[in-house]
């Protein structure tokens, strides 16, 4: 972390740093999946309780809401962070590696609870605001939707906000060094199942079957023409097949195929488009070469687009605190996905990033996140926490302030 960070970091946060750190390591080491967070869940209630919050529970399942409100100011701010852990086994070798085989914190949320309850505790010491401040704490950010679960559930009508903002650490860039991005950030995500399906046969003997994976072949090619010829070169795209399963034996043609793909856009048009153009390509193909195929298009994750006139305010508050070094220059959008998305489609706000370090900083800090070999920066914790204290304490600003 350089010289600048070290001394921004907030000097009440600074003394509860250590505290934030073990109960980090701690979440870290009992990882939960998606839906399955009631350790974590109930970790975050019972804080929040100590703190001074009121705490709703069971939005999304395992989701916690704190509560705080201070003063007659009227403006509601929402922070999220997300507290699932992924099915990896992990391979740090570290102390407080994860005690339970097959699951692991591999992308940082552990360090993301741990980040928003250190500014929740803060504020709710400090109380240097006016307003209402909601801290949602997300189960099953990881592929299964939990932020759409907890909309669902009600969470923007019972806990209504003027603005909503989460963050996420990102390995690559230097430690405590902020990223915005004003408009689409992070890509859709769509999955797409599609079944072949001919007739079987003996494999000396292919002119008397419908061959299913000659079709899903052509089809595969086929596929790459999609981006590369209906998707204006301006726009982007990804169409990428991740598993083909059929057959298995070497003499037997079998009956059918199974495919699954990976579809990912910014816009939503191109993405309507993506889904209309490989479902008449699939079927055409399989019609061509006298075998039937379905086309099971499953919309995941939107487009996560930040809210410009929020991504400028939250911009504004790193740089009046940590001034340009602060911040991450020529940032450019993720093809990645979160479902925070839906989050912004409910609600004006914006996602930024804090870098997790460039290299092998702390012995696993530049590995990638889902990596069995990935651990959060405990390093950047106390200066993310300390930008949500600045972020909260200018939104719901006292008015004679």
């Amino acid at each position: 972390m350089t010289a600048f960070a070290e001394t921004a970091v907030l000097p009440g946060i600074r003394a509860i740093e250590a505290e934030m750190v073990a109960l980090r390591r701690h979440i870290h080491a009992h990882p939960e999946l998606a839906f399955e967070e009631f350790g974590t869940s109930d970790l975050v209630a019972d804080r929040l309780a100590q703190w001074g919050y009121a705490v709703d529970r069971g939005l999304g399942g395992t989701g916690v809401v704190g509560t705080l409100e201070v003063g007659s100011g009227t403006r509601r701010l929402g922070l999220r962070a997300d507290m699932d852990a992924l099915p990896i086994h992990e391979k740090t070798g570290l102390p407080y590696a994860s005690t339970r085989p097959g699951k692991m914190h591999a992308c940082g949320h552990d360090g993301h609870t741990a980040i928003l309850l250190a500014a929740a505790r803060h504020l709710a010491e400090t109380r240097n605001f006016e307003g209402t401040l909601h801290l949602i704490f997300q189960p099953a950010e990881e592929g299964l939707g939990g932020g759409r679960k907890m909309i669902e559930d009600g969470l923007f009508r019972r806990f209504p906000c003027d603005a909503v903002f989460a963050l996420h650490n990102m390995p690559g860039y230097p430690v405590g060094k902020f990223g915005f991005m004003n408009g689409s950030f992070m890509a859709s995500s769509d999955t797409v199942v599609i079944t072949v399906a001919g007739r079987g046969g003996h494999g000396s003997s292919p002119h008397l079957a419908s061959d299913p994976v000659v079709a899903a072949a052509h089809i595969v090619l086929a596929l790459q023409t999609v981006v590369s010829r209906n998707v204006d070169p301006r726009d982007m795209a990804v169409v990428s097949v991740g598993a083909i399963h059929a057959g298995d034996a070497p003499n037997v043609i079998p009956d059918g195929v199974e495919m699954k793909l990976s579809v990912r856009a910014y816009r939503p048009e191109v993405r309507a488009m993506l889904r209309a153009r490989i479902t008449e390509l699939v079927q055409a193909q399989a019609a061509t070469l006298g075998v039937r195929a379905e086309v099971d298009y499953h919309w995941r994750y939107p487009a996560l687009v930040n809210d410009d006139a929020c991504t400028d305010f939250a911009r504004q508050v790193a740089l009046d605190w940590l001034g340009e070094d602060g911040l991450i220059g020529g940032l450019q959008p993720l093809t990645g996905s979160e479902d925070f998305s839906f989050m912004l489609e409910q609600c004006p706000g914006s996602y930024l990033i804090v870098g997790n370090g460039e290299g092998d900083s702390h012995g696993t800090g530049g590995c990638m996140v889902h990596n069995p070999g990935y651990d959060f920066n405990d390093r950047i914790l106390p200066l993310a926490a300390t930008y949500w204290v600045k972020l909260a304490e200018r939104f719901l600003a006292a008015p004679n302030r």
